[in-house]
C-alpha cells in the first residue's frame, strides 16, 4: 500500500486502484496510464508541482488531464503568485515523498496548496497516480479535493 491508497481507506473514500505494467521507455506517464488502464485521457490526471515567485520550495500542486498541457500563468493566478515555473524533479520527489511519474496528490509528505483542473468538475470519477509507476487510483473529484483541501480552477487552455 502506498500513503495514497491508505489516506483513502482511512478517510472511508470510495475508491478503486487499478494497476499496469509501466513501460520504462514511456513518453508519458500519464499517457501510458490511460492506454494501458483502457480510460478517456480526459479521466486520468496528472500530478504537477510548479514553484511560486522564483522560490524552489515554494511548491504548489497542479492535477490536470494527461492530454493537457499545465499553463503557468493560470497556475501562478490560482496560486495567488506572480509567476510560475515547474518544480525542480528532485525537489518535488524529495517534498511529496513520491517518485516523479508516480507523485500522487493524496498522501504527500508535505500537505501542498492543490488545485484541480475544472473539468473534473463534469466527471463521476477520475484517475490519479497513487503513489507509484503504473498504480492508478479512482475516486470522486470532489473526494479527491476534499482529502487534499483543493480548489477546482482553470489550469490549462485548450
Amino acid at each position: 500500500m502506498t500513503p495514497a491508497i491508505n489516506l483513502a481507506k482511512k478517510k472511508k473514500v470510495p475508491h478503486t486502484i487499478h494497476s499496469y505494467e509501466h513501460d520504462p521507455s514511456a513518453a508519458s506517464y500519464g499517457e501510458e496510464a490511460a492506454e494501458l488502464l483502457g480510460q478517456d485521457p480526459a479521466t486520468v490526471f496528472k500530478t504537477l508541482l510548479f514553484c511560486l515567485n522564483g522560490e524552489e520550495k515554494n511548491l504548489a500542486v497542479a492535477v490536470i488531464p494527461v492530454d493537457h498541457r499545465l499553463n503557468l500563468k493560470l497556475a501562478a493566478k490560482a496560486a495567488k503568485g506572480k509567476k510560475a515555473d515547474m518544480a525542480n524533479p528532485e525537489i518535488a520527489q524529495k517534498t511529496t515523498g513520491y517518485v516523479v511519474g508516480g507523485i500522487s496528490p493524496l498522501g504527500q509528505k508535505k500537505a501542498l496548496p492543490t488545485f484541480i483542473h475544472e473539468s473534473a468538475l463534469n466527471l463521476p470519477t477520475m484517475c490519479v497516480s497513487a503513489g507509484k509507476r503504473g498504480l492508478e487510483i479512482e475516486l470522486a473529484p470532489k473526494d479527491l479535493a476534499t482529502l487534499t483541501r483543493a480548489q477546482f480552477v482553470n489550469l490549462c487552455i485548450d
